[in-house]
């Protein structure tokens, strides 16, 4: 058995909770800032100076770093093209009032008949694929003529993986039971195995433990401050924060001791929906993401794990348990633009292909590589992948169907990531590194503030003077948030659907451009700060070109008006106005 090898990789560094000096709820605060599990910063309203819209926004119109969205429409008018739009995510809320018309429905599918209509592998796939839910998960369909023309009825929620382990979990498991199965024909470990196993084990037992410790405590304290709202709210309590309660006056002994239940917990400088976050977060910690015992994949999917070219499997709810992540993408890519409600999506030509493959927790090489085939397949010409993880075990499969993506002239837009590290010094799954160059069809995604200036790079950015190709807005993101609601969040996640609406507004206009030609024209066309020193994501002062290839934020207007100079223009697009 020898000649086995290694899986490539770099441990990401998450989140540090070794050294407590604060109260609990503001060293939780001041390591989380509300984070979700791809270290994107969520919160109800921007915190900044900036315009909600201000991504679509100008330099030399608003001075605001933005794509110049609005300028584009005001000089090209609208794009003639529509084009499928692909995102790979925690699901999407396809019943969401302003993505209303805005996404892709299979046509030759028949709704809840049971049947592959057509012929394309997945049974009922009307708005998309789940490949992280089970067969007894299916979602079903009523007309309606408000939400598309169809409603997406959600499946079994027992069928639906939520939560799941990290790579790095599932890396310690592997290699432990590989230890086993070779001992019994008196085989070892390479060296480097017993050497990342041993590293891998000490972290994951860590964190673990650490994780434990908070969830064991948070969970006393959320139970004891449930027992004091069950009280108070029975006494007439509407409002849930310190201040309510700190002047709510208890008529008996119980009001009074679950008053102070309550102001115990505030004290400590939680908020009534903190408490439940801090809850949920490290309860995803303890019993999935560094729990060698969990198992949810198999129990609720039912794939074989180990077949890694494996396709028949998951069910067709693309909204599943939390469709957070990607309903805020979705919209920041194809929201209904001027409908007077929401926000206004990056391109008006756009239908969103929803295909649920990241858990809250690590995505599997499997799914993700199965996701891009899935959408290449069923006609999407732009896939947004706001994820990423630090080991890639199956990396090989993700690759292929990456090639097969660049056959079929498909272009690829990726987060960078949330570390605030130099991605040509770490790894950063998936990547554009195939056979050792980068792709063509590729882009990485860095993010960006609304103001130029020292501050223009997030400080939360992953960056990379060869790996991140472009930066684009991802700080203070305003879009849709499931049932029909918005919020803001910051991150390269709201960064990359900034660049693939991007891409796929300039095709409405040039549809025949190769995804070469359409990263090349993004790129080349970028808001370069050449002289620009700027707050490196490291915390050191460097120029703002050194960053990424490109050296630029990117501009949709300038993009596209440096196209249509070319002589090669379609007779088509010159007829739109153009």
């Amino acid at each position: 058995m020898a000649g086995h090898t290694a899986y490539p990789g770099h441990l990401t560094k998450r989140f540090n909770f070794s050294q407590e000096k604060l109260s609990k709820a503001k060293f939780l605060k001041s390591n989380l800032l509300n984070k979700n599990i791809k270290g994107d910063i969520i919160s109800d309203s921007a915190s900044g100076d900036e315009p909600k819209n201000w991504f679509n926004l100008s330099p030399d119109e608003d001075s605001i770093q933005g794509v110049s969205t609005e300028k584009l429409y005001k000089n090209f008018g609208q794009p003639f093209e529509e084009v499928i739009v692909a995102v790979i995510d925690s699901g999407v809320d396809v019943n969401h009032e302003d993505l209303q018309g805005k996404v892709w429905i299979n046509e030759d599918e028949i709704p809840n008949n049971n049947i592959d209509d057509d012929n394309n592998g997945y049974i009922d796939d009307v708005y998309g694929w789940n490949f992280i839910g089970g067969k007894k998960g299916m979602a079903t369909f009523k007309r309606d003529n408000s939400i598309n023309g169809i409603k997406l009825i959600k499946g079994d929620p027992a069928y639906q993986v939520n939560s799941d382990t990290l790579e790095m979990t599932r890396e310690v498991k592997r290699l432990r039971e590989l230890k086993e199965d070779l001992a019994k024909d008196g085989y070892y470990l390479l060296p480097e195995e017993v050497k990342k196993l041993k590293e891998l084990s000490e972290i994951v037992e860590s964190k673990s433990k650490s994780a434990s410790r908070y969830f064991k405590t948070l969970s006393q304290e959320k139970k004891s401050y449930e027992e004091g709202l069950e009280v108070l709210k029975a006494a007439g309590l509407k409002t849930y924060t310190m201040e309510a309660v700190s002047n709510f006056e208890p008529q008996n002994s119980e009001q009074e001791q679950a008053k102070q239940k309550m102001m115990s917990i505030y004290a400590q400088g939680y908020s009534h929906d903190e408490i439940y976050e801090y809850y949920d977060y490290f309860k995803a910690q303890a019993l999935f993401h560094y729990n060698l015992e969990s198992d949810t994949r198999s129990t609720i999917v039912g794939d074989n794990i180990k077949d890694k070219y494996e396709r028949d499997y998951g069910n067709n709810d693309v909204i599943g348990p939390d469709s957070s992540h990607g309903t805020h993408v979705a919209g920041i890519i194809a929201a209904a633009r001027n409908n007077g409600i929401g926000m206004n999506g990056v391109a008006s030509n756009v239908k969103i292909m929803a295909i649920r493959a990241v858990p809250n927790g690590d995505e599997r090489d499997k799914d993700v590589a199965n996701s891009i085939y899935y959408a290449v397949d069923n006609g999407a010409k732009v896939i947004n992948m706001s994820f990423g993880k630090s080991y890639s075990p199956y990396k090989d499969i993700v690759d292929e169907a990456v090639e097969y993506a660049r056959s079929k002239g498909v272009l690829l837009v990726h987060a960078a990531g949330n570390d605030s590290k130099d991605l040509d010094e770490n790894d950063n799954f998936p990547n554009k590194i195939v056979n050792g160059e980068p792709v063509e069809n590729w882009l990485e995604v860095g993010a960006s503030a609304f103001m130029n200036g020292p501050l223009l790079p997030a400080s939360f950015s992953n960056y990379g003077k060869t790996t991140v190709d472009i930066f684009a807005p991802g700080k203070n993101i305003y879009a849709t948030f499931p049932d029909n609601e918005y919020k803001t969040i910051s991150g390269t996640s709201m960064a990359s659907p900034v660049v693939a609406g991007v891409a796929a507004l300039i095709l409405g206009y040039l549809p025949e451009l190769t995804a070469a030609e359409l990263k090349e024209a993004i790129m080349s066309s970028s808001d370069r700060q050449a002289n620009l020193k700027v707050v490196s994501p490291g915390s050191e002062m460097v120029f703002f070109s050194e960053l990424s290839v490109s050296g630029g934020v990117a501009n949709a207007f300038e993009a596209l008006n440096t196209l249509t100079r070319d002589t090669q223009v379609p007779y088509r697009v010159k007829l739109a106005g153009i």
